[in-house]
């Protein structure tokens, strides 16, 4: 399915400027939560206001073999006990959509250790996980326990066995280029040392925000997400990410439900990024 589409591209700033694979990026919603407070979205939002927002992972796909994820989701059943999610897949299911198993998923790469964007690892049993070693270090303690509520224990555990399997791959600070082509970056401060991640594809740089990004309308305003540990810092992320994105357009935020609009679907709930 993959031949189908037309792939976003990368080539931006300096990390994403060496020669490097380009990659194909698809947005895959895999659950939908109703009616959540945009006040939780974006600082300063009318309290009164509700919106459906998607809960996506994304794919990146090369040439030359390489699967990738941003973020895994969640599927332990707690989580769909509390929060009802509508249309769900576990993200494993989701992704066959683009014709990529879980199996062949080789790295996944967490921008933050909160339960909805880390939860899903364990579905992918040959992936690489790549986190910000600050990040880690922050929320897990030595035996898998976590040093702050703002990480689930089961997922701080998942995180302490990859570390002992020897799957956890630390990234090591800001603009680091982990894969040919795909660079992180930090500084969006939606936790500790939450990072989003600039893809290289074949018409540019594409950035995906995860969460220090939540909305199209965070943007736009020039408002910072509601949740983060320093709204100055945040806004000055978004800016980053303007500079970093070949073009504002293919800046991609967490949860924003017109990302299936602004593009091409490819297939129910998948969108190629372009």
């Amino acid at each position: 399915m993959g031949a189908l589409i037309l792939c976003a591209a990368l080539g931006a700033p300096n990390a994403l400027r060496s020669q490097a694979p380009t990659y194909d990026v698809y947005a895959v919603r895999y659950a939908v939560l109703p009616s959540f407070p945009v006040a939780g979205l974006v600082a300063g939002a009318d309290r009164s206001r509700r919106m459906d927002i998607a809960m996506m992972v994304w794919l990146l796909t090369d040439g030359a073999g390489r699967r990738v994820l941003v973020d895994a989701g969640f599927y332990r059943r707690k989580f769909l006990e509390r929060w009802h999610p509508q249309d769900y897949l576990q993200p494993s299911e989701a992704i066959t959509a683009a014709g990529v198993s879980a199996e062949a998923i080789t790295d996944i790469i967490i921008t933050h250790v909160h339960w909805d964007h880390l939860d899903g690892v364990d579905l992918f049993p040959n992936a690489r996980v790549w986190i910000q070693r600050a990040e880690y270090r922050y929320y897990v303690n030595s035996d898998g326990t976590p040093r702050n509520r703002a990480i689930d224990p089961d997922n701080a555990a998942e995180l302490r066995a990859l570390q002992r399997s020897g799957r956890l791959r630390p990234v090591n600070g800001d603009a680091q280029e982990i894969l040919p082509g795909i660079t992180c970056y930090t500084g969006g401060r939606h936790t500790y040392a939450s990072q989003y991640v600039g893809v290289r594809t074949a018409a540019g740089a594409v950035v995906l925000a995860s969460d220090n990004l939540y909305l199209y309308e965070n943007l736009e305003r020039r408002a910072a997400i509601a949740q983060t540990l320093d709204p100055v810092a945040n806004l000055a992320a978004q800016e980053r990410m303007r500079a970093i994105a070949t073009d504002p357009r293919i800046i991609v935020p967490g949860h924003d439900p017109a990302v299936f609009q602004r593009f091409a679907l490819i297939a129910p709930g998948i969108t190629g990024i372009r």
